[in-house]
């Protein structure tokens, strides 16, 4: 069929609006109607080439859409359903079949391998000229996708549908990091470095946990506004001060928990430093292709755990519920990080996330 989509040609290139064909759903694949997607810090990172997916193609990895058809095999879904487009998994290997499909052993072809499982693409320009597709199994800068089924989640058509893709990744990522493997304990402290919506997300679910001390850490003061309404009791102008010394100061010692979601390596030191004995930073920012981060090794081995965590962990079908009868009940405010664009001003939306003027861009489709 032909859809419109935004393509990326090469490396640093723009993303491109263009008429391109999309197969029909193959076993086991479910065509979406996109209605919107969200703008992820990983989309900007992999058009300059710091994910190794390969061009040209087409990106996007926060849709929501409705299901306009299924292919043989499909379970848990059917036509019309609204469904989120999360991560894919292949169901099969040990980290999934442990209820861990984020950690899939077949993970990094499934996200960034420009195709399906098989090497196949479904997307072409219309002289036959193959696109790279199923970016993190969806490819949603496009008004439709073909998706495997096991990566959707259904939703109730109640919610606002156009709202709901960043809970796809990048919502996910902060807001299951706290509630899916940090855990703050009661009375526990949290250091948020870094306060866009990942980080946001994060304040918002620790809020929901028993952390009694939240900090949140960044460089513009109207993101530390933000997150001090939405949860954070302490927030710290990281351009003004010393960060780790304020959180020391805050916490009168070291954090419990730090949580690091901006990818910058020296960024990254300073979550690891802010935490002490037994103390447990979390890596879940993206940094560039090659990234080092040198730790103190005294200090690290005395207790000290520096863990990395994709997408939040867990199950998409569990966290992504969760995060919405969260949001039902006034208690996960996530509508209040996002604006929105029309997909033909995608070059916009980029840049108005890129200079911090938007939290979470998320992208219409045309009807």
């Amino acid at each position: 069929m032909k859809i419109t989509a935004a393509v990326v040609e090469q490396r640093h290139g723009p993303f491109a609006l263009r008429e391109v064909l999309l197969d029909d759903p193959r076993p086991g694949e479910v065509l979406v109607r996109v209605v919107a997607t969200g703008i992820c810090h990983t989309d900007s990172i992999t058009r300059h080439g710091d994910l190794p997916f390969p061009l040209p193609g087409v990106l996007g990895h926060e849709g929501a859409g409705v299901v306009a058809a299924v292919g043989s095999g499909v379970v848990g879904v059917r036509e019309g359903d609204h469904v989120v487009l999360g991560w894919p998994w292949c169901g099969e290997c040990p980290n999934c079949l442990d209820g861990q499909p984020r950690y899939c052993l077949r993970l990094k072809e499934l996200l960034v391998g420009g195709g399906r499982a098989d090497g196949s693409t479904a997307l072409r320009m219309p002289d036959g000229t193959p696109l790279s597709s199923h970016f993190f199994g969806q490819s949603s800068f496009a008004t439709h996708a073909v998706v495997p089924y096991r990566g959707l989640v259904t939703v109730d058509p109640d919610l606002p549908l156009e709202l709901l893709g960043p809970l796809a990744c990048g919502l996910s990522t902060g807001a299951g990091a706290v509630l899916n493997v940090l855990r703050p304990h009661s009375g526990a402290s949290l250091v948020v470095y870094g306060v866009g919506p990942v980080g946001l997300a994060a304040v918002m679910a620790a809020r929901n946990s028993g952390a009694t001390r939240i900090i949140a850490v960044d460089r513009h003061p109207s993101r530390l506004t933000l997150a001090r309404r939405l949860g954070a009791t302490d927030v710290i102008d990281a351009g003004e001060t010393d960060p780790v010394a304020a959180v020391h100061e805050v916490c009168a010692g070291p954090a419990d928990f730090s949580l690091e979601c901006t990818g910058v390596i020296a960024v990254c030191r300073q979550a690891v430093d802010s935490v002490g004995m037994r103390g447990v930073c979390a890596l879940i920012g993206g940094a560039p292709a090659d990234a080092r981060l040198e730790l103190d090794h005294l200090s690290t081995l005395w207790g000290k755990r520096v863990v990395g965590i994709l997408g939040g962990e867990g199950r998409s079908s569990t966290l992504i519920p969760t995060l919405l009868d969260l949001y039902r009940q006034h208690r996960f405010a996530f509508d209040e990080l996002v604006t929105y664009f029309p997909l033909e001003r995608i070059s916009d939306a980029l840049a108005a996330a890129e200079t911090g003027e938007v939290l979470k861009p998320v992208l219409r489709m045309p009807s």
